[in-house]
């Protein structure tokens, strides 16, 4: 499952995981969102992923095509979670990834905070 987190920054949107998450939950609640976000401009974006959080294989899907379909709109993705896999994935794989990612030890406010920060380039 997939829910919209509504205290955030303005220019930013935020989601938070919990249980499995399905493609159907990336479509009804996510997408739209995102999408959203870059008819605006830019994303920047906050997801909270709690221990125990799994996805289906048509939800990493659906997050592969979601970021990937575009490229130019991603200026930021914090990740909030105290899994090691993903933080390694990330670490991993987040140079492929359009815009900047970094991974948060649960700490959300700092992650909102990061989000809003303006780039040095």
């Amino acid at each position: 499952m997939i829910e919209i987190i509504e205290d955030m920054p303005a220019g930013t949107i935020g989601f938070r995981a919990s249980g499995k998450v399905t493609d159907e939950d990336y479509q009804a609640v996510l997408v739209p969102a995102v999408r959203t976000a870059l008819e605006a401009g830019e994303v920047r974006l906050l997801y909270v992923l709690p221990e125990g959080t799994s996805y289906s294989p048509g939800a990493m899907w659906a997050d592969t095509k979601l970021w990937a379909g575009n490229l130019r709109g991603w200026k930021r993705c914090a990740i909030v979670t105290d899994e090691d896999w993903l933080e390694n994935a990330v670490k991993a794989f987040g140079w492929m990834m359009p815009g900047k990612v970094r991974v948060f030890d649960d700490d959300v406010d700092d992650a909102k905070e990061w989000l809003v920060e303006e780039d040095d380039d």
